[in-house]
């Protein structure tokens, strides 16, 4: 039986909150991929609302 993957934010690949590292060790990706996605959501209007709301509702590793 596989161990089920959690989303904790990242104490690894932390810059800010370790959301990103978070999600990039989530979906098993390069953290600079998922902080690419989150620039251009932050330039589109809403990154900066969905990094936040996710610092607060993920919990740390």
């Amino acid at each position: 039986m596989a161990a089920k993957n959690r989303l904790y934010r990242s104490s690894r690949e932390k810059v800010i909150g370790g959301v990103c590292g978070g999600f990039a060790e989530y979906f098993g990706i390069d953290p600079i991929i998922i902080r690419l996605l989150f620039l251009i959501f932050l330039f589109a209007g809403f990154g900066l609302l969905i990094y936040v709301i996710a610092w607060i509702f993920i919990p740390t590793k």
